[in-house]
């Protein structure tokens, strides 16, 4: 009753109601510090590399002996990658019994704690990944993460996590039940009996296979927490700091394709007002939609990741089974919006054409329309070309002595044959078919559109600043087309040219060849020619079984269609003057 009273002060977000709600313990001083030490994790982390310098000064290192402890290192470590993190914590996988056994064996002799301390504590950590809630919050600072949160008590409880999975597994019982045994057996014990019965050295053994690659160990596992939350990049998402890169992955097996390792499960802090009056609800919730659920953590084939390797060939020899993998086409959407929101930004800073000014606001800088008339005088004093219906001051490239200025590649003579005329078949490949480099340049130079004038076919190089980037575009090979019944409902001037003529079925023609065609067109059709710079649907007979389309652009260009929707000029296809 309490709890219904009370639920409509909770927020939807479980993180603001707990911090809300919990009382954090006191700021850490060197007064109280001796009371907030976790002397577990103190002792060991601290004594292994104490006795291994001491040990390493009395005991000499024999060849045996060093082979045997990377050996063990990769042993445990693995143990930890393999068994602790991506079985235990994730579920990326089955194991059979004896593989269960052997990495909770291996496990302990890496000395961080039970299956079940170590996965708690981790699913917590993706559940609540950089708040106050998780156990190793990047945001804390680099050696917070690395190795400050298992000094020191926490000052607010990590958040909770469901392990209800955990307790049904006998070896994950087994191994917690027994941990103290096994830890002082598989970390110390069994190392040093193994090079005393293979050659001899029980002290070796002890300090080079057991202090000593206990030391990497930890420092490799830590490092996930720690270096791969801080060095390498965000391909996947950037709402958190888990980042990719190479060097973390040797140091940590394979662990360091992080970025992406966060990204493929379905954790989130939000939740309802009925769960988070009642935080202990969240333990009912599915574990396995929680957390990450791929076993790979670099999903490239070269990139290095021993732990992936080794759970692919246990699959082999049928010790493992089940090997989850996350959707590649949502992998790879995570990708693109990546590298769209990147383009976006590098977009943001670049230097746009004009756009259309439709308001007449003399605030706005976008493009006048001006008439043929006004072209035409304005040209008589400033080098102006019309080319795709757009107007542009072309004294940029006949003065290359002014500041930023360039001397056009063709010859000023070009230049100089155009000023007040239609440039647009010449610029289009009549003269020279120009580079997308050219395109963007000569955008840049527009100072009007001319007025009943219509963009270019060809006119599709240049994107406006306002122009969305986007996935999907319309294919040139299928342009848009138009239904024949809603024909007379469409609003004419709202056509893009340029949508319905693919660039590529374009071909030149002589003036008199086209004008032939206009006037068989003409004879042939009873439609009339509506307003200059807009298509005319011509009737099936007049093209010879097809349908096509005439457009006019400015004053001087004239396009037909593809052959595959008929046309009479050029044996059925398309055709620019």
């Amino acid at each position: 009753m309490r709890a219904s009273k009370e639920m409509g002060e909770v927020p939807d977000n479980y993180v603001s109601y707990t911090l809300k709600n919990t009382k954090p313990l006191p700021p850490i001083t060197l007064r109280t510090l001796h009371k907030e030490l976790q002397y577990l994790s103190l002792t060991a982390i601290t004594v292994p590399p104490i006795v291994s310098l001491i040990g390493a000064y009395y005991v000499p290192l024999q060849c045996k002996t060093a082979i045997w402890s990377i050996i063990y290192y990769f042993c445990t470590i693995l143990a930890i990658t393999a068994g602790y993190h991506r079985l235990w914590s994730h579920r990326c996988y089955n194991a059979s019994s004896p593989l269960r056994l052997i990495l909770a064996l291996f496990g302990a002799g890496a000395v961080q704690g039970s299956i079940k301390r170590w996965s708690t504590g981790h699913r917590s950590h993706h559940r609540y990944t950089d708040t106050p809630l998780d156990p190793y919050n990047a945001n804390e600072g680099f050696w917070w993460t690395h190795i400050g949160w298992m000094l020191v008590k926490p000052r607010i409880r990590p958040g909770v996590a469901d392990v209800r999975d955990l307790k049904k597994d006998w070896v994950v019982r087994w191994q917690h039940s027994n941990y103290v045994s096994l830890l002082l057996t598989m970390a110390f014990l069994f190392p040093m009996v193994v090079a005393w019965i293979g050659w001899g050295d029980a002290m070796g053994g002890l300090v080079y296979a057991g202090f000593l690659r206990l030391v990497f160990v930890h420092h490799s596992t830590f490092c996930v927490n720690s270096l791969a939350h801080w060095l390498g990049e965000t391909p996947f998402d950037d709402k958190h700091t888990p980042k990719d890169h190479t060097m973390t992955a040797f140091v940590t097996v394979g662990e360091g394709y992080h970025n992406f390792h966060h990204q493929v499960g379905l954790a989130s802090t939000s939740l309802s007002p009925v769960l988070t009056s009642i935080p202990l609800l969240l333990f009912f919730l599915n574990p396995t939609k929680q957390f990450p659920t791929d076993y790979r953590n670099a999903i490239k084939w070269y990139q290095y990741d021993p732990t992936k390797w080794f759970i692919y060939l246990c699959s082999l020899f049928r010790l493992a089974s089940n090997l989850r993998t996350f959707p590649s086409n949502e992998i790879k959407k995570g990708i693109l919006t990546m590298q769209m929101k990147k383009l976006r930004e590098v977009q943001s800073g670049i230097e746009w054409p004009a756009e259309i000014n439709r308001g007449g606001d003399e605030a706005n800088e976008g493009l006048e329309i001006w008439s043929w008339e006004k072209f035409q005088s304005t040209s008589l004093t400033r080098p102006l070309i019309l080319i795709s219906g757009y107007i542009h001051d072309v004294s940029f490239f006949l003065n290359a002595n002014n500041p930023g200025g360039m001397d056009h590649p063709g010859g000023q003579h070009l230049i100089n044959k155009f000023i007040g005329k239609d440039a647009t078949t010449a610029f289009f490949g009549g003269v020279y078919e120009h580079s997308n480099a050219a395109h963007n340049l000569l955008a840049m130079k527009r100072v009007a559109i001319l007025q009943g004038g219509h963009p270019h076919a060809l006119d599709m190089k240049i994107r406006s600043k306002s122009s969305d980037l986007s996935t999907s575009t319309t294919s040139p090979e299928s342009p848009a087309s138009i239904p024949d019944d809603n024909l007379n409902d469409i609003d004419m001037d709202t056509i893009n040219i340029s949508r319905l003529i693919p660039p590529q079925h374009l071909k030149i023609v002589d003036y008199s060849d086209f004008a032939a065609s206009l006037h068989y067109r003409r004879s042939q059709s009873s439609s009339a020619w509506g307003k200059t710079g807009y298509p005319i649907r011509t009737t099936p007979a007049s093209v010879g079984g097809g349908e096509g389309w005439d457009a006019g652009y400015g004053s001087t260009t004239a396009v037909e269609s593809d052959g595959n929707e008929g046309g009479h000029m050029g044996e059925g296809e398309g055709a620019r003057l």
